[in-house]
């Protein structure tokens, strides 16, 4: 960003602007990314929060920065572009006024909203920024997901945004497209010949792509029984990675062209309804059970409730209809209180066509390559070769491994700064269209309404393991089984 902008930090105190929005800011100043006379303006209801700012931040970047990165020195200049201010994001009162005195101090310069709040309260938000004359030419919203409960409600508060804001205007995030592995993903594809001829039906046997966390509710109750995994993840999150996983490379890398081959991704997908739901299509709920040796309630004792159908674990089985993907299957799953936290990307090989090693040799396993987003990140191809210290011809699975931390001594990862940036520098080609979050919710919607209609109950998984046995099933009954992060 090479001038410098004003981002005004809507939900200020909230979850997600302490533990990530924030860090992630200071991470941007520490590397020299906001510019001197940058201002970050969060917002707090009350004036209480937003005299004790500073000091809420301040211990937030303790608590959620990693080891090494605080300085003393580095927070106070940092703290130096906090101007935390009070009002309620709802009711016009002479609180937007200050703000507008702030903004319009350099009515020229770019205001980037962030709206870390509910989406039910983005239409007011937008609607007062507008009636107070806040948002200019160089006016641009973030958005958080999730957008919506479906296709109506989401394309309601979709068109509410649009009434304030054009579309080239509107960043909708998905923080998993920051990532740099993710990015490292495009980079392999488009810029390796031996991947993109190795990259369609006739090499690959299937894909796996899976986010499972350990975590349970974490204070998110009434708004995580109301989502449901299949809303909350599946329809963001695991979409957009199975879109940047399948897409046609497009014809350069701009927002436009990245878009059109990710909404021909969504548009491709064969539509599951019916009974089609119940064969490839997998809920769970987890119960008590033990993580890293620790005992955790089951999903209904964090809810405090004594009945609920909201699945907390989905996988299920995808193909998109195409003459790339014909007859791929595409296995995605999320989970919550699983085994261990990660999200990766695993692409399984075929078996060769023909052995020329006998049977004492050992046993032939077809390559994989595995993309890892979190915790760590990294990208791993795992191939056959002859064992180094024996004199006879026995193979074994080798490891080309290529961890960035280890690769670049500095390198640290977030993507909430660079998306964050991004914004700023008005490049959307990490961000979310509206037409492709329409799309999204068309595939996703049936399957839903499938379980409503049949009164459908989530299968019971134990916390700590890897979800219910039916998902281990879904693989099973095609002879293949679920990658589990190690």
């Amino acid at each position: 960003m090479s001038k410098p902008f004003d981002m005004v930090l809507f939900g200020g105190v909230g979850d997600l602007a302490l533990r990530k929005l924030i860090p992630a800011l200071y991470r941007a100043f520490r590397e020299g990314s906001l510019k001197e006379g940058c201002r970050v303006l969060p917002v707090c209801r009350h004036q209480k929060d937003a005299d004790q700012y500073l000091q809420t931040a301040h211990q937030a970047l303790q608590q959620y920065l990693s080891d090494g990165e605080y300085c003393s020195s580095i927070w106070t200049g940092f703290s130096q572009l906090l101007r935390p201010i009070s009002l309620d994001i709802s009711v016009p009162d002479e609180q937007w006024e200050h703000l507008s005195d702030i903004l319009s101090s350099d009515p020229q310069r770019v205001r980037l909203f962030y709206l870390a709040i509910p989406p039910g309260v983005f239409g007011a938000c937008c609607e007062n920024l507008s009636a107070q004359g806040l948002i200019s030419k160089n006016s641009r919203v973030v958005v958080e997901k999730p957008l919506g409960y479906n296709a109506q409600s989401s394309d309601e508060i979709n068109s509410k945004i649009a009434s304030y804001f054009p579309e080239n205007n509107i960043f909708r995030i998905d923080h998993y497209l920051g990532k740099e592995t993710v990015q490292n993903l495009l980079a392999l594809r488009f810029s390796n010949v031996l991947f993109e001829h190795l990259w369609d039906a006739k090499s690959i046997d299937h894909i796996q792509i899976s986010i499972s966390e350990t975590v349970g509710l974490e204070g998110r109750a009434g708004f995580y029984d109301e989502t449901g995994a299949m809303r909350d993840m599946v329809q963001n999150h695991l979409l957009q990675l199975l879109c940047l996983i399948a897409m046609e490379s497009p014809n350069s890398m701009t927002a436009k062209n990245i878009r059109a081959e990710k909404i021909k991704v969504l548009e491709a997908l064969r539509p599951l309804s019916g009974a089609k739901v119940d064969e490839d299509v997998v809920r769970g709920q987890y119960m008590a059970g033990e993580i890293n040796g620790q005992k955790v309630p089951g999903y209904l004792q964090d809810l405090e409730g004594d009945a609920s159908a909201t699945e907390t674990f989905v996988a299920l089985r995808a193909h998109i209809d195409s003459w790339r993907w014909a007859g791929v299957p595409f296995f995605l799953r999320t989970g919550k209180r699983m085994e261990k936290r990660c999200a990766e990307i695993v692409v399984q090989y075929k078996k060769v066509s023909h052995h020329v090693y006998g049977e004492d040799a050992g046993h032939v396993i077809p390559n994989r390559l595995v993309i890892h987003l979190q915790p760590e990140e990294s990208i791993k191809l795992v191939l056959m070769a002859k064992k180094m210290d024996s004199l006879t011809t026995e193979l074994q699975p080798a490891e080309l491994n290529l961890t960035l931390s280890d690769t670049y001594d500095s390198f640290r990862s977030d993507a909430y700064k660079r998306l964050m940036l991004d914004a700023a520098a008005n490049n959307s080609a990490l961000f979310i269209h509206r037409d492709e979050v329409a799309a999204a919710w068309a595939w996703v919607d049936p399957i839903i309404e499938h379980w409503r209609e049949t009164n459908d109950q989530p299968k019971p998984y134990p916390a700590g393991s890897w979800g219910p046995q039916e998902a281990s099933e879904l693989l099973a009954r095609s002879g293949r089984h679920w990658f589990n992060a190690k």
